[in-house]
């Protein structure tokens, strides 16, 4: 079976505070964060930018976090402003992965990972690996 693997990456600037955390995190601050996005296709699919089924997605829907908050990404945001959850580099992944899936074809598998810094990461999907 024919399979597709889209990578990208990108960073965005945000501020954030983990609400209840005892210490430092619990305050404001801010990170660079780095964002790696897999989507995994067996077929191609047509975009919004193009009719033809010749690619797994668009670049763009996959960096869509990477616009600034005023054109609907995180960019210069305050993430506990912006997300429906808590503000953990886990719940930012899952919150992408979620966003991104609403914007790209049925049927694609997307891994998200999130770099809070250059040492500490954490990687999501929906499917077991």
């Amino acid at each position: 079976m024919p399979t597709w693997t889209l990578n990208t990456e990108f960073k965005f600037d945000a501020a954030h505070f983990i609400d209840g955390y005892d210490g430092k995190c619990g305050r404001m601050h801010g990170h660079t964060y780095k964002v790696h996005i897999a989507a995994k296709s067996h077929k191609l699919n047509p975009s919004k930018y193009l009719k033809s089924a010749d690619m797994v997605c668009d670049f763009k829907e996959l960096k869509w976090a990477a616009a600034e908050g005023t054109k609907g990404g995180l960019d210069h945001t305050v993430l506990n402003e912006e997300l429906p959850v808590s503000t953990t580099a886990e719940r930012i992944a899952e919150y992408i992965h979620k966003e991104t899936q609403t914007r790209i074809p049925d049927g694609i598998e997307l891994t998200v990972t999130v770099w809070e810094t250059e040492t500490s990461w954490v990687e999501y999907t929906d499917k077991d690996v």
